[in-house]
Formats: C-alpha cells, structure tokens, sequence
C-alpha cells in the first residue's frame, strides 16, 4: 500500500470513540485538532497530547471554530442530541470541508446534516455517514484506545446523495487505520445495529436489573452473567439517546420478547426439554457461525451498485486502489 498524504483532520467530541479515532489518527501521521465542550476532558486530552510520541501527537482547541479553521475532513464524535448544535457551530464557524460522523444511529444524523445544507450560508463541501462498530462499556477519553479501530467493521454509508469521490477517501483513510469498511444505507444500517447493537444493550440492563437487590445471585453469578450483562455498565445517558434515536430499536426489541415468549412457553408445555432444546437450537448455529469467516479476496468496480451489493452480502472494503477505480474487498463465502 502506497503512502498516503497527510490530512489536516478535526474531531469534535473526545469520548471513548472520538478519542480513539483522534489517536489512532494522529498515530496514521495526519495533522490532528481535537475539541470537546468540556473543560476537562480538554485539559485530559491535552495532557494525553504532551505524553505521546512526537509524530502522534495532536492539539487540542479551546473552541469549534479554531479546531476546524484549515481543516480538510472535521469527525462528529459526540451523541446524537448533541449533534445538531454541531452542526450549526461548524456552519457559523464558515467550514467548507467534509463532514463525517460516528454516531451509533444514521438516518437521524442525515436528516440534520440535509437541513442544513439547504441553508443559505451553508458551505460544508459534502458528508458521509460513518459507525465504527466497535466500543466498551466504560467511556470518556481516559477509555480511548486506537486499537478499537483495529479490525472493526466501520460503516460508510452510501446514499443517493452521497459524493462517491468523498466515500472513497474516506474509506482509504480508514481502511488504512486497519478497519474493513462496510458500505450501506443509513436505513439498513439502523435496522441492522438495532438488532445487533441497541436491543443487546436493552437486554443487558433487563438482566442486571432482575438480580437488583439479590445478594445472593449477585454473588452466585460467573460467566454467562458477566458476558450477558456487561454493556449494561455503559453510561446510561448514551444508551437511552442511541435507542431512543433509533425507530428500528422498538419493532427490533418487539422481536426478541415475541423469540421469548416463545421460550416461556416451551418452559410451560408438558415436554419443556425437547420444546426447549428446539427453541434453542437454530440460536446454537447462528452463534457459533459467527463472527463470518472471510470468503476470497475481491477486486470490485468502485460504484455506487457494487458497493452496495457487498455490504448486503456481508462483505467488506479492505483497501481502496490508488486510482479509485477499484476497490480490494472480501464477501464471507455462500452458508
């Protein structure tokens, strides 16, 4: 893989995610600012700053305007109720780059981002919707950790809209960061992590909360416990605004109490082993075919359709030709 030229990068939100995608870009060589509303976690990232090897090192901004003044590609790294104002500090700050986010939940974000740019004054030269899926259930920038990023699969979305120049760079700067980029829709992207994301945080904290109060469980519990419940650690506030920012969320959790009610029953039948152990057993292979293994490499045309058609298929950008014309990707192999 050829170098890559340096990119003069903003990202505003230094949280668990923004932190590890500042890091793990300045440690790429690119030409990072950082910002956040609070002072702390200013004075925390500066501080992380001053302690990283030079060469990966980043500043920190005491406000929006000095973080994206001169920047090429600014990183939207804060919740979903947070971002409209982002949004309407980078457009007051004149920014005329591209945008991108990492925010849990698409369509809402590409709604705001559409308004604005129907604005009169607006000059954000384009923006493409970015998840990397990926995270901990602790948070802050003290969290942060480039080697999140590695080996993640990172959704770029891929709309109508959406300028194909822009998508690809940004998918060679973050396939370069050791991430498969996946392309898709903002609406499949949120059907989608609402069921492999949002309702695994609902049912983490249902878990939890029904040993509340029980010693003795609380005591008894190992691994299944722990790896059932461990998002259930996540800051509350973050996990009511990405389920709540999620219209898929309700028909998706909707699914998984109606799968329940089906093992109830099977609890409650005259023969609960063999109507339980069927329940379980389509459950049993789905999980121990995951996560998919990678099919063959790939040599793809980079437009819009094949794109597309490998996200639907499960597949995934490895690296993205230096003409653009080409994408290196890989596609699990047929079940």
């Amino acid at each position: 893989m050829c170098e890559a030229p340096s990119v003069d990068i903003a990202v505003v939100g230094l949280g668990l995610i923004g932190g590890s995608v500042l890091r793990a870009l300045a440690a790429a060589g690119h030409t990072l600012r950082g910002y956040d509303s609070d002072p702390a976690t200013r004075a925390t990232a500066r501080t992380a700053a001053a302690q990283a090897r030079p060469g990966g090192r980043w500043r920190v901004a005491g406000e929006i305007g000095e973080a994206v003044a001169g920047a090429e590609l600014v990183v939207v790294a804060v919740p979903l109720p947070a971002v409209a104002e982002v949004l309407d500090q980078l457009v007051a700050a004149g920014y005329a780059g591209l945008v991108t986010d990492v925010t849990s939940v698409k369509a809402p974000v590409r709604e705001l981002v559409a308004a604005r740019l129907d604005r009169p004054h607006a000059r954000l030269a384009g923006y493409v919707g970015g998840h990397p899926m990926t995270g901990s259930e602790t948070a802050g920038f003290t969290s942060a950790d480039p080697s999140l990023l590695t080996g993640c699969a990172w959704v770029l979305c891929l709309e109508p809209e959406t300028s194909l120049a822009d998508w690809l760079t940004l998918a060679d700067l973050v396939t370069r960061l050791g991430a498969r980029v996946v392309p898709t829709t903002s609406a499949d992207h949120d059907a989608a992590v609402a069921a492999v994301s949002h309702v695994p945080h609902l049912l983490a904290a249902a878990l939890a909360g029904s040993v509340a109060g029980d010693p003795l469980a609380l005591t008894l519990a190992a691994g299944s416990f722990r790896d059932g419940t461990r998002v259930a650690a996540s800051p509350p506030d973050l996990v009511a605004a990405m389920c709540a920012g999620n219209p898929a969320a309700a028909p998706a959790l909707a699914a998984v109490t109606a799968a329940l009610a089906d093992a109830a029953a099977a609890l409650a039948s005259s023969h609960p082993f063999p109507a339980l152990r069927s329940w379980l057993t389509p459950a049993a292979a789905v999980r121990a075919g995951w996560p998919p293994a990678p099919g063959a490499r790939l040599d793809l045309p980079a437009t819009p359709d094949a794109l597309l058609r490998l996200g639907r298929a499960g597949g995934w950008v490895t690296t993205v030709a230096p003409d653009r014309r080409t994408v290196h990707a890989t596609r699990p192999p047929p079940a």
